[in-house]
């Protein structure tokens, strides 16, 4: 029997505390992949029951299996958690639709143009965004921006349909929605304002004046380990609610939702089901960017360098886990502040413990993804921070020099690993094309590394070094 509204009530696990026939949508979801799932999502059936006017529609912007298969489902799905000897499960039903913005992007924008629309989220990857890393200037060069700025009507990208729904929304006198990225970028909120504004400037300049005095972008920072779940959680699911569901999520007990309270067209309780609400999120964004992402990058490159798949093996290897422990209290720490009632030693340890969590089985081959999208705000913005104030960074330049060495690293002619990175084929050639061969050749890469890193003799020797002696 399939998980759908018909068969939700044969299980015996929690399951939404609300009737799911009243409620509206408040919220729609740009990017409805595992972690929207596992984590946004999870806060909302929170809060529905005391406040039914937030259920969520979610946009696929690329895949269409995704919205099949969730519709199919009439939006539901199992939450798989895993922290002790026993998972726990837990369907979850404030996704009320889901819509393949590739095949259904009018669609998207009538939802988007509905008044009841009072928030957009977002969790879309870093990538998605549209934006230069190494400047977070909008990447005129996209191909997919060049496609919104000639053709406006018909958008590819998230920015994209953000602008023409606001420029019909503010047409037909329409509120604004209040745009939350919840996307491992820092200033995330600031970021997407200024690529909207960006590219609505080049449209309409009077728009962009609209947005920038009328619309909200709240910062977030986020945090839970959503591994990409395999087919032994489809089974997993089945066996304990004895229904087929072909989008389970996998996740750690650990979540946590930190967010600027800066909403123009109002906002559910969400510290009701969790959410911690603040006028000031970057500390929370540096903290977690720095210390949690930047030390998966380096468990990704080097576990995946020393033969690993998973995070908990990578973690596993003394080596690599004394690099990271060292890395995060040598290197990173003393380029934070701490936010209000965190303790960072305390931050570290938690930190090395949900790392080696055994059945979570995250793949490094997934954080590593991206590489040029992640390595600026993970790692080279504490190299630029420690090069500022004369503080050596032997071994945040061996991440750097990890990853390069990811990237170039090849059996004969073949490259070793798939990189699933925007930049890839510029990556690629310059290693490929470079007299020496070296993956150091990567370093010119202004795009990622800046005009400051790329031209740094400074920089380039002490990630020369770092490849000299990388754990392997």
């Amino acid at each position: 029997m399939r998980l759908n509204n018909q068969s939700i009530n044969t299980v015996h696990v929690r399951v939404p505390d609300y009737d799911r026939s009243h409620i509206k949508t408040g919220i729609i979801h740009l990017g409805v992949g595992a972690f929207h799932r596992g984590h946004q999502a999870v806060y909302v059936d929170d809060l529905l029951a005391d406040d039914p006017e937030w259920g969520i529609v979610g946009a696929s912007l690329r895949s269409r299996q995704t919205a099949d298969v969730l519709n199919s489902q009439d939006g539901l799905y199992t939450l798989i958690t895993k922290g002790g000897p026993q998972p726990e499960f837990r369907i979850i039903g404030s996704i009320r639709e889901v819509i393949s913005a590739a095949q259904q992007g009018n669609a998207l924008h009538e939802h988007l143009l509905n008044p009841d629309v009072r928030i957009v989220t977002l969790t879309i990857t870093e990538k998605g965004y549209c934006h230069v890393p190494a400047t977070r200037q909008i990447d005129l060069d996209n191909t997919d921006i060049q496609h919104d700025i000639s053709t406006p009507a018909q958008p590819r990208t998230a920015p994209g349909y953000l602008v023409a729904a606001i420029r019909e929304r503010r047409a037909a006198g329409s509120p604004p929605f209040t745009v939350l990225s919840c996307d491992n970028l820092l200033e995330n909120g600031s970021l997407i304002k200024h690529v909207v504004i960006a590219l609505a400037r080049i449209q309409d300049p009077a728009l962009a004046c609209w947005i920038e005095q009328n619309v909200t972008f709240p910062c977030t920072m986020v945090d839970r380990i959503v591994p990409a779940a395999a087919k032994a959680e489809t089974t997993l699911a089945r066996g304990h609610t004895g229904l087929d569901d072909w989008l389970p999520v996998v996740t750690e007990p650990f979540c946590q939702w930190v967010i600027e309270d800066n909403f123009c067209s109002g906002r559910p309780a969400f510290e009701s089901a969790g959410a911690t609400l603040t006028n000031n999120v970057v500390p929370f964004e540096k903290m977690k960017l720095r210390l949690l992402n930047g030390s998966h990058s380096a468990l990704a490159y080097l576990g995946l360098l020393g033969g690993h798949a998973t995070v908990d093996q990578a973690i596993a290897d003394e080596a690599i886990r004394s690099f990271i422990q060292a890395m995060m209290g040598d290197e990173v720490s003393d380029t934070l502040i701490a936010p209000p009632g965190v303790d960072l030693v305390h931050y570290q340890k938690a930190l090395l413990e949900r790392f080696a969590n055994p059945n979570l089985k995250h793949s490094l081959l997934q954080i590593a993804s991206d590489g040029s999208q992640k390595l600026p705000q993970r790692i080279l913005e504490p190299i630029r921070e420690r090069m500022q104030n004369g503080q050596p960074f032997p071994r945040l330049a061996k991440v750097v020099a990890a990853w390069a060495r990811f990237v170039g690293a090849r059996d004969g002619s073949t490259f070793r690993f798939p990189i699933n990175d925007p930049l890839e084929s510029k990556l690629r050639a310059l290693v490929t094309q470079s007299t020496s061969g070296s993956s150091l050749e990567l370093l010119r890469c202004r795009e990622i590394f800046g005009d400051d890193l790329s031209s740094s003799a400074e920089f380039r020797e002490a990630v020369t070094q770092g490849d000299r002696h990388l754990l392997m």
